[in-house]
């Protein structure tokens, strides 16, 4: 009996859905001034294709991505293309090909879609917007710094004053495990506990390094307090240089912007398998949802990149409402000249096409038909009202 029923046109796969007005036009305006701000600090836009050959897409730091990556075959030529579900490594492509001899440091920045096989329990949606910037071919705290401040800057132009940026060093703790020789099941429930939190937990299956573990666990938080602790630890080789590189990172930082707001996370070793050195999860207080991500990779074979992607959806769920365009009714034999200055002073015009049946000449109720709040009179945008 429920094949006779007609399809459900409205009914989309899980975690996707339609953006519609006003919320489509809001998002594009954010991504425009996001992006606005990205260009006002020389990075660069490239527009890389949704779809490539999987073997170039999933090529080198792509691949932490292959799990999230929708598969088809291209019936032009008969190979496996994949959907993109994060544009970093497609960046990292077009620097290492097309751009391959442009000066560097080479900024770039993008903006668009990406789909994703699965959300999470936190982002369910699995079709996601990213706007981003990448700073290739230099390996500094300043540049870690610069993807910092560039992204706070472009938060702060959609309304988002305080935010967090929330250090972390990925390579830390399989660094220490690593020196200190854990391997197998030890090795994995040390992660488990250091990805738990679980203070008691690192200190039954820590050994000799419990001491560091915990304290370092602890001290995650403001960015001094971590620094401290980081500071006052023995660590050896590549986990002291870690130290010493996020400690430079945060002056870096400071220096740009003293009153942003800065955590350390010394133990946290989650996000994507290509980051290197110092990463960034940025956050609104009080809020678990990421508003943007990135860090320090291996661009290619060996250049150094940087770089923070941040999610535009996410952003304007916690972002001050953006004031949609103000709508203006245009009646019947306007002057088109004052229609066009109407649109170049920021309002979308709304024209009569005709005096149908449902219009009948009655400006105010097919204005208020239509959702304008204003209509044309006398020459001038005036506020609908009822009595008009």
């Amino acid at each position: 009996m429920t094949d006779d029923l007609p399809p459900n046109l409205a009914l989309l796969p899980a975690g996707l859905r339609d953006l519609l007005p006003p919320d489509a036009e809001t998002e594009a305006s954010a991504v425009e001034v996001l992006m606005g701000v990205f260009a006002a600090h020389g990075y660069q836009r490239v527009k890389p294709p949704l779809l490539e050959f999987e073997d170039s897409l999933l090529l080198g730091s792509g691949a932490a991505v292959s799990e999230q990556t929708f598969r088809l075959m291209d019936p032009d030529s008969q190979r496996m293309m994949g959907l993109r579900a994060d544009t970093t490594p497609q960046v990292g492509r077009i620097a290492t090909t097309r751009l391959a001899t442009a000066s560097r440091p080479l900024r770039l920045s993008y903006a668009g879609q990406c789909l994703r096989v699965r959300g999470s329990q936190l982002a369910p949606d699995r079709q996601v917007v990213q706007a981003g910037i990448e700073l290739i071919g230099h390996d500094s705290p300043e540049a870690d710094a610069e993807t910092v401040l560039v992204a706070a800057e472009a938060l702060a132009a959609v309304g988002l004053i305080r935010v967090s940026f929330d250090l972390t060093l990925p390579m830390l703790v399989p660094s220490l495990l690593d020196e200190a020789g854990f391997t197998g099941s030890e090795r994995i429930h040390l992660s488990r506990a250091l990805d738990r939190k679980d203070a008691a937990a690192v200190t039954r299956h820590g050994a000799a390094l419990a001491p560091v573990l915990t304290d370092l666990l602890l001290a995650a938080g403001p960015a001094d307090r971590a620094l401290a602790a980081l500071a006052a630890a023995v660590l050896p080789n590549a986990a002291g240089v870690l130290a010493e590189r996020v400690a430079r990172t945060v002056a870096a930082i400071r220096a740009g912007a003293p009153a942003l707001r800065l955590t350390v996370d010394p133990v946290e070793f989650r996000g994507f398998r290509y980051e290197t050195g110092v990463s960034v999860t940025v956050y609104a207080p009080g809020r678990h949802e990421e508003l943007g991500r990135g860090g320090r990779y291996v661009c290619g074979e060996t250049e150094p990149a940087t770089g923070l992607t941040l999610y535009p959806d996410a952003i304007l769920r916690v972002a001050p409402p953006r004031q949609a365009r103000t709508r203006v009714f245009i009646p019947l034999a306007a002057d088109p000249a004052l229609v066009a200055g109407l649109r170049a002073d920021g309002f979308a015009t709304v024209a009569a096409l005709s005096p149908t049946v449902c219009y009948a000449g009655d400006d105010a109720a097919e204005a208020a038909r239509l959702g304008c709040s204003h209509i044309l009179r006398g020459g001038r945008a005036m506020p609908l009202h009822t009595d008009c």
